[in-house]
């Protein structure tokens, strides 16, 4: 468990940055203090960074904080699973050229607090859209990939409805001539994460999520929700897309 503002977030964090750093990434910290029902908490965005030259930005986001509950909640999928698909990213995109930058971030305070509202939810993700706004990143950003319980054994990633109609096409494109389309066949799907905020901002972003996890849905925000309903080849089938679809995003 892992929830924001605990000691164990801080493990976590120190360990994504270690991973990172010897990938060869650049790593920099967005540390803020956000106001929740519980009170004031620290949180931190750890973001990952290599630059290209077209002055021009890509950027896959995921969290990696887990819910709070009265119980020991491993999240193993939510968000373990995005958490790891963005530090095999870093992996796998080592040699990898691209011309724009990339940024690969990992948003603490996705999960509510309490109960999910438009202001106990996204913290991390909503953060960063305002910071980036401010300082006018926002408008060098070409597309922004948001992966989020992506680790499902049965993988249907759904069509999410708010996501760019522009990226969806494209991400669905590339699943299909991969060979992944078998993963990318969920439904229509309306759901709000942390590709929101950056919509809001007039961002291209898309949410690649599996929102069927379980029978009926029964293993999500549960004891169940534990690293045997995980599969490596359900991350891999993601990850594929996600870098094909990358460079889809070139100048």
């Amino acid at each position: 468990p892992r929830p924001s503002g605990t000691p164990a977030i801080k493990k976590a964090q120190a360990y994504i940055e270690a991973q990172l750093k010897a990938a060869g990434w650049e790593v920099v910290e967005d540390s803020f203090t956000a106001k929740t029902p519980a009170g004031a908490l620290p949180m931190k965005n750890i973001l990952a960074r290599r630059t290209g030259m077209s002055g021009k930005m890509v950027v896959v986001t995921g969290h990696y904080d887990t819910k709070r509950f009265p119980f020991s909640f491993a999240g193993a999928n939510d968000a373990g699973s995005s958490a790891g698909l963005l530090l095999e990213m870093a992996t796998a995109l080592k040699n990898v050229k691209l011309k724009n930058d990339v940024y690969l971030v990992f948003f603490d305070g996705e999960e509510a607090v309490k109960e999910w509202t438009a202001t106990d939810s996204l913290y991390g993700s909503r953060h960063l859209a305002d910071k980036w706004h401010a300082d006018g990143t926002l408008g060098r950003i070409k597309g922004l990939i948001n992966v989020d319980m992506v680790g499902d054994r049965d993988l249907h990633i759904v069509k999410e409805q708010y996501s760019s109609d522009v990226l969806r096409s494209i991400v669905w494109q590339v699943a299909s001539q991969t060979g992944q389309g078998r993963s990318f066949d969920g439904p229509d799907l309306a759901i709000e994460d942390d590709h929101v905020p950056f919509l809001k901002r007039g961002v291209r972003a898309l949410d690649l999520i599996d929102f069927d996890y379980g029978p009926d849905h029964s293993w999500w925000h549960t004891k169940l929700d534990t690293m045997d309903k995980l599969s490596a080849a359900s991350l891999q089938s993601v990850g594929t897309v996600v870098l094909e679809a990358l460079k889809r995003l070139e100048p």
